[in-house]
């Protein structure tokens, strides 16, 4: 039975990757002879290289197996652009769905809603597939429950197909468009709360295989500097095969969680104009990196004695010369950092602002303006400013959609930007504030909720950062200092002769090794910080902070870890 079922996936799997050739946008004549056929003759050429090449086992090994990777990608990148389109229906599913049931409540016909949607190109591929239903519908002159039947057996999203369906068979019993979308809310929040939740399990289950792989990894890289002391291998050769391993663990992990996360970006910084807060994200980069350069330039010049303070420079440890330089980048890092934290603040406050907003145009029909005048002095926290700000521009006359763009803008908030469009939109159409407010305020809060969940997660995660980072810096450095330690006992004739067998430490080059270690945690700085950014949804300014606090924590453990192996040795000694 488990044979069956595997060969019934294996045939699944086959069959989707053959259909993903028809589905795909480049025509599969041409992406036969021009990619697939390349990359076969990579693979062969890698084969023959390993035959030929006078290389090592472990290399020579390697090389067909880097060419099967390339063949491999080719054969199944069709596959993986059909899932990059159904992965980026699925990433803004729910906004699309709330946005046309907001359209769905004002007085314009269904048509209009779906021709208002295809316009919008943050919705990407779901908002050409609204222009396909359209096209279907004004260009082929089907109706528009047949043309979303039809649209539903191409889609490569099942939640896509799934609501085109039901859609189609609900317009044709001749229930409104409005009606059908009001009912299917809850089931789609719902659905959406459940995804997320399980994106961020799987992000839970990834943390533990990353820790358990990099701790695997660097114990083989421990290994890789130690066992050429009995193997007689070149210890620099055998490390770099291990770094280049690490490096594509690490790699393929930031790709895989940034694949696996819900993609819901916090900040909204697309408003084309600059802002306070963007001026300020600016100058602190400027300032930072430009503080880096001028402190590397001037360790530079201490060193080689053109200013003063050689001795100084020299006498630090040398692990600590890359984290001292990227010292600077903690001021943009935490400049970033509580920038975020106001707009994370100003997303909680908004739900209860635009639903006293609705609450309030509808019981007292005025207009924005006449209501802003008073919810202005009420605490909506850090988005009490903005909605000071609109209401001026409101009251100067300036028009509704140049103020709500300015507030937007200056909230710097995804959810806030689109939220705001829908609720400025749905009130030209003729929407009745109060229904807007709530709907979109209910929506919101559940998206909030499960943010807070992320930021758990997250938190977890950057605690297994940086506990492995140290960690690791620990293990390396161990086995560095014990191979430097036995590489440089002076022993006597007799010794050596006994050892030659025994003990390599020729090959040895002990700085060589110590700057690979430190690309490594180079490396390794620079992508967990990245990685820590896909995790949280944040701005990948917030990387200065993390890459410079993981640095100075492998540095350090480093360093201590040094002279703690040369105290222990002068003390036995």
């Amino acid at each position: 039975m488990g044979i069956t079922d595997r060969t019934a996936g294996a045939a699944d799997l086959t069959k989707s990757i053959i259909q993903a050739y028809d589905e795909m946008e480049l025509p599969a004549k041409i992406y036969l002879p021009a990619i697939l056929l390349p990359a076969v003759l990579i693979f062969l050429g890698t084969i023959v290289a390993a035959v030929v090449v006078d290389l090592f086992l472990l290399a020579r090994l390697l090389l067909p197996v880097l060419g099967l990777l390339i063949v491999l990608a080719a054969v199944g990148y069709p596959r993986l652009a059909v899932d990059r389109r159904r992965i980026e229906m699925e990433n803004r599913f729910h906004l699309f769905v709330i946005h046309m049931t907001v359209l769905s409540t004002t007085n314009i016909d269904r048509m209009e809603v779906l021709r208002q949607l295809a316009q919008e190109e943050e919705y990407g591929e779901l908002a050409d597939e609204m222009q396909r239903i359209v096209d279907l519908v004004d260009v082929w002159h089907l109706s528009l429950d047949d043309a979303c039947r039809r649209r539903a057996k191409a889609v490569p999203s099942e939640s896509v197909a799934d609501l085109l369906e039901r859609m189609a068979y609900t317009l044709s019993a001749g229930q409104g468009l409005a009606e059908f979308l009001q009912q299917e809310q809850d089931v789609l929040v719902e659905k959406y709360s459940t995804v997320y939740r399980q994106s961020l399990s799987n992000l839970d289950v990834l943390k533990d295989l990353y820790l358990s792989l990099i701790i695997s990894t660097t114990f083989a890289l421990v290994f890789a500097i130690v066992l050429p002391l009995l193997t007689g291998n070149n210890p620099t050769i055998t490390v770099s095969i291990v770094i280049v391993m690490f490096t594509f663990v690490q790699i393929g992990f930031f790709f895989v969680i940034h694949a696996i996360v819900p993609d819901d970006p916090i900040w909204y910084l697309e408003d084309g104009y600059r802002t306070t807060t963007k001026k300020l994200l600016l100058g602190s980069t400027v300032v930072g990196v430009g503080g880096s350069v001028l402190v590397v330039g001037v360790m530079l010049f201490m060193f080689f004695g053109v200013l003063p303070g050689t001795g100084l420079v020299k006498s630090l440890p040398m692990l600590l010369y890359m984290p001292i330089a990227t010292t600077p980048l903690l001021i943009p890092g935490a400049v970033f950092w509580h920038a975020e934290r106001k707009t994370f603040d100003r997303d909680r406050e908004f739900p209860n602002f635009i639903r006293a907003l609705g609450t309030s145009e509808s019981a007292k029909q005025s207009t924005t303006s006449e209501v802003l005048s008073t919810l202005r002095d009420q605490d909506f926290g850090p988005l009490t400013e903005n909605i000071d700000d609109l209401y001026r521009r409101l009251n100067m006359r300036l028009s509704t959609e140049k103020s709500w763009r300015y507030f937007t803008g200056d909230a710097h908030s995804f959810l806030v930007q689109k939220f705001s469009e829908m609720y400025l939109i749905g009130r030209e159409m003729g929407g009745g504030p109060k229904r807007l407010g709530e709907l979109i305020s209910q929506n919101m809060s559940v998206i909030i909720n499960l943010r807070e969940e992320r930021k758990q997660q997250t938190t977890t995660l950057v605690g297994v950062i940086y506990g492995i980072t140290a960690a690791a810096s620990f293990a390396f450095f161990i086995g560095l200092e014990l191979a430097a330690m036995l590489s440089s006992f002076d022993i006597d004739m007799q010794s050596q002769i006994m050892s030659g067998s025994l003990i390599h430490t020729d090959q040895y080059n002990i700085h060589v090794l110590r700057y690979l270690i430190l690309l490594v945690l180079i490396f390794n700085a620079f992508i967990s910080s990245l990685l820590l950014r896909v995790a949280d949804g944040g701005h990948f300014g917030n990387s200065y902070f993390h890459f410079t606090a993981l640095l100075w924590m492998g540095s350090i453990t480093g360093a201590i870890t040094e002279r703690l192996i040369d105290a222990i040795i002068t003390v036995d000694l």
